[in-house]
């Protein structure tokens, strides 16, 4: 089996906790395989989907193990069905490369079993439907801590998202909301955050109702950390999922990623107050380029806690709603909803997000390691730095590189 030459009366005892049931040496071998995936490469990476879904998850996993050359890789997918340019595979070999860690998947493993987390893989039976549609940009597997009838509720879920710096009217608003949307059948998914987020999920808690949190990172490590009575209440009830296995730190870029999970496994997604530049404008437009109804709550036009939710009516077609009645208009339960083919989005600059995600302010690192942590590939990282170090947003010493603290 392609275990990274682990011990396999080491290793499938682990992968057999982590998925819950008995499993023949193949399903060892591809959830072990899907696993390792999670933690080699950075959420929502296309070409890692790519590879995977063409050549298999073992497989896949062994081009990188045995350091495979792009030209094996292109004309691998090629006979498989698929063209890609051979410049793209070496970059996403150069990513991958160094993030290739036996022990770190082991480290994640035990940690599962640990938390009693399990590892989910597309071929679950509760594994999300809605998120087939992010095709390539989907997860290799996801971690989970919470009950099966949870996972089995996302086929009714609603996203009801917004603000950290929630006012008082829009976690009154987000509570009557969650609530009604419970009593009417539906399933409330967030993403666990201050604000609006928390109070969807207690309020969904609260009427007896199930919920489901999206995290950005391990699900051994709630966060934010004064959620973390919150979030034991939803793993109880509910259900808690990742895309990064146990041990991983949330990131600003994944954070961006987890919000694609979250439009994508619900029907529909609610916006109930955010400002200008929130964070959840970002899930708004995963559910806008996945063709899901998207729903914005408007505010007082002198706040400007509402002022996203009011750009997304009048500029992205958000549909306006005030009430539970008007946000299950948006996605009957029964009715199938369409979804467009997700694309890739490049109205932001991922790569400088990772690459600030990696760097520290006080310590210096190595570009070896910024391109571990950020998923990137070395020469990536180098030529990106060094456009950085122009603008002052880096600087650079003997033990290596660090950000340049803001103002």
């Amino acid at each position: 089996m392609t275990l990274f030459g682990l011990d396999p009366a080491e290793v499938t005892p682990l992968v057999v906790r982590a998925t819950g049931h008995n499993l023949s040496i193949e399903q060892v071998e591809d959830r072990f395989a899907r696993a390792a995936w999670t933690s080699i490469a950075e959420p929502g990476d296309r070409h890692a989907g790519l590879v995977v879904d063409q050549l298999g998850s073992s497989a896949a996993l062994s081009v990188v193990v045995d350091r495979r050359s792009p030209q094996w890789v292109v004309e691998a997918l090629r006979d498989a069905g698929t063209e890609i340019d051979e410049p793209e595979i070496a970059s996403a070999l150069d990513r991958w490369t160094p993030r290739l860690k036996s022990e770190a998947v082991l480290r994640a493993l035990r940690q599962a079993a640990r938390y009693d987390a399990r590892l989910l893989v597309p071929d679950d039976a509760h594994w999300p439907s809605g998120l087939v549609d992010l095709g390539d940009f989907g997860p290799i597997g996801l971690w989970m801590r919470g009950t099966d009838e949870a996972l089995a509720s996302l086929e009714r879920g609603i996203a009801l998202v917004g603000a950290r710096a929630a006012t008082g009217y829009g976690e009154h608003v987000t509570m009557e909301a969650s609530a009604g949307l419970v009593d009417r059948g539906y399933s409330i998914v967030s993403g666990a955050a201050y604000g609006i987020d928390g109070m969807a999920h207690r309020a969904a808690l609260a009427s007896n109702g199930h919920t489901v949190a999206f995290l950005a990172g391990g699900v051994d490590r709630f966060y934010p950390s004064g959620h973390e009575s919150l979030l034991g209440r939803i793993a109880e009830t509910g259900a808690v999922i990742a895309e990064v296995p146990c041990g991983t730190a949330p990131t600003k870029w994944r954070f961006l990623q987890r919000n694609r999970l979250i439009a994508a496994a619900s029907l529909a997604t609610i916006v109930l107050e955010a400002g200008w530049r929130s964070g959840s404008l970002n899930t708004a437009g995963h559910a806008s380029a996945l063709g899901r109804p998207l729903g914005a709550v408007p505010g007082p036009v002198t706040s400007a806690a509402s002022a996203g939710c009011h750009r997304l009516i009048r500029d992205y077609d958000a549909v306006c709603v005030t009430n539970a009645d008007e946000m299950a208009e948006l996605a009957p339960l029964g009715e199938v909803q369409a979804a467009l083919p997700m694309t890739e989005d490049d109205r932001t600059s991922p790569e400088r997000t990772r690459l600030f995600d990696a760097l520290s302010t006080r310590s210096a690192r190595t570009t070896t390691d910024v391109a571990a942590c950020s998923g990137m590939s070395i020469p990536e990282v180098q030529a990106l730095l060094g456009a950085l170090h122009l603008e002052g947003e880096v600087r650079e010493s003997e033990r290596g590189w660090t950000r340049v603290p803001p103002g």
